[in-house]
């Protein structure tokens, strides 16, 4: 959130990932330090305390270069970027060599942690203080959501983990099954759905929803291809009132934050008092060049050669070099081109810029949209046999960007239609690499790049959580 008001920094000693943590502790400090033992006794510090989670979605393992490393970078649709030289060792992820000692894969596994306890304290503390009955459940709510999300990264990165369902003084458990955690994310965001409002007044723009809820219950159904209750929890978010945005350049700019299509959207913004507590370097990392960020993570050929002729999303999700965006800015050239194209989606216009932070700080993070939420009800609609409402769906999307509908018919033609749709739609979006692996088509799309079958589905649990486990982690295969 925008209006968080303290940094706070939240330490565990989970299974022992950080090695100078002893025990488990809550720091805050705010020009000085308060004990452990003081906070959460107020509702403000409940507040805080939520908010502290929030702020992780922000955060550089979230959303910059580790989310890059094990989100982006593997797929087919993304390159490492910037000039050859510069932090090559990113494309030990475009060629899937990286291994349990890789800082990335370590730096992600960490980031996810530090958030689920962040989640944990709320969680766990809340209950016990004397405050406003309704909004202690709805931060409770919010929390349990937010814990689901890290899970929901978690189980697709790295398999089965440890399940953590509160505070605990043994951290160094086995991990749990694929199937486990699975179930534990689902009564979480059934939890979190039961309580959360559908909406918020402006102040507290970014928080999560009843429709963020069940918009990720829903994928998540995806992902276990429980297609009927993917179809149903679906279901129900289309009938919460969101709609496409009709301008899909619109949708991306800092006009369209929290627009009808908006399900699940971390806040950004710049205040200089809050320092690291605001915005995010997800567009820096991304922004073209030497002018706008530093050229990271762009779009590949094979992505640009996936648009059908006439779709909008081509020109509007790829920023080019001498180019001139719709709200009139230049794209330099630069002193390099080894580098040609950029996300378009994570620009932000040069007069929208706050020069007290970091470029593309206030760009908002589009975790989940209801265009995601309406091919998530086709492709589910068209596993149970439903063709009618998987085209009509389908086409949506379709119309939105400017294409005419689509010519599928059969359930096989209409899987294969629904799959490229998402590359297209959401291409950039963190969602392409996962995709292959959950539809079975990376073994095929990705071996070019040296993706292995029976291993690089999943990455390695890091070296040194494997160590500090004391064999209670079994690492995973391949690596």
């Amino acid at each position: 959130m925008r209006r968080v008001m303290k940094k706070i920094f939240l330490s565990i000693a989970l299974v022992s990932l950080l090695a100078s943590c002893k025990d488990d502790f809550l720091d805050i400090k705010e020009e000085g330090e308060i004990e452990a033992s003081t906070f959460f006794t107020t509702q403000q510090d409940a507040m805080n305390g939520t908010n502290a989670i929030y702020s992780f979605l922000r955060s550089w393992e979230n959303s910059a270069f580790p989310y890059q490393f094990v989100f982006g970078v593997p797929a087919d649709d993304v390159i490492k970027g910037s000039n050859p030289g510069d932090a090559s060792f990113i494309n030990e992820y475009d060629n899937f060599t990286y291994t349990v000692s890789n800082e990335g894969v370590r730096g992600y596994w960490i980031g996810q942690w530090q958030a689920v306890n962040r989640a944990n304290q709320v969680i766990t503390k809340v209950p016990g203080i004397s405050m406003d009955n309704d909004l202690k459940n709805r931060l409770v709510a919010e929390a349990k959501m937010l814990r689901a999300y890290f899970y929901f990264n978690l189980v697709r990165i790295y398999g089965g983990v440890p399940i953590f369902d509160g505070l605990q003084s043994n951290y160094n458990i086995p991990r749990n099954s694929v199937d486990e955690v699975y179930n534990f994310i689902i009564s979480d965001l059934t939890a979190a759905a039961a309580v959360l409002p559908q909406s918020y007044g402006a102040a507290d723009l970014g928080r999560v929803t009843k429709g963020g809820a069940l918009g990720m219950l829903a994928k998540v159904y995806l992902y276990k291809k429980d297609w009927q209750r993917a179809y149903d929890v679906s279901n129900q978010v289309i009938g919460m009132g969101y709609n496409l945005d009709p301008d899909f350049n619109h949708l991306f700019r800092p006009a369209g934050e929290f627009g009808s299509e908006s399900v699940f959207e971390v806040n950004c913004g710049c205040d200089p008092q809050l320092g690291q507590s605001a915005g995010s370097q997800y567009a820096e990392v991304q922004g073209v060049r030497n002018q706008f960020g530093w050229g990271f993570f762009t779009p590949s050929q094979a992505l640009e050669n996936a648009f059908e002729p006439g779709d909008i999303r081509k020109e509007l999700t790829i920023l080019r070099n001498g180019e001139i965006t719709p709200e009139g800015d230049l794209i330099a050239m630069g002193d390099d081109q080894s580098v040609t194209t950029y996300n378009q989606k994570v620009y932000v216009p040069k007069a929208l810029n706050n020069s007290s932070c970091g470029y593309g700080s206030i760009q908002n993070i589009r975790i989940l949209r209801f265009a995601e939420i309406l091919l998530i009800n086709a492709e589910a609609a068209n596993e149970l046999g439903n063709t009618a409402a998987a085209v009509t769906n389908l086409n949506k999307v379709r119309n939105r960007a400017q294409l005419g509908v689509t010519t599928a018919t059969t359930q096989t033609a209409l899987r294969t239609a629904i799959w490229h749709e998402r590359r297209v739609e959401l291409a950039l979006e963190g969602d392409r690499f996962v995709d292959l692996v959950r539809t079975g088509q990376a073994a095929t799309v990705l071996a070019p790049y040296g993706f292995k079958a029976g291993k690089n589905e999943l990455f390695p649990i890091p070296l040194d959580a494997m160590l500090e486990s004391n064999g209670l982690f079994t690492q995973n295969p391949g690596y």
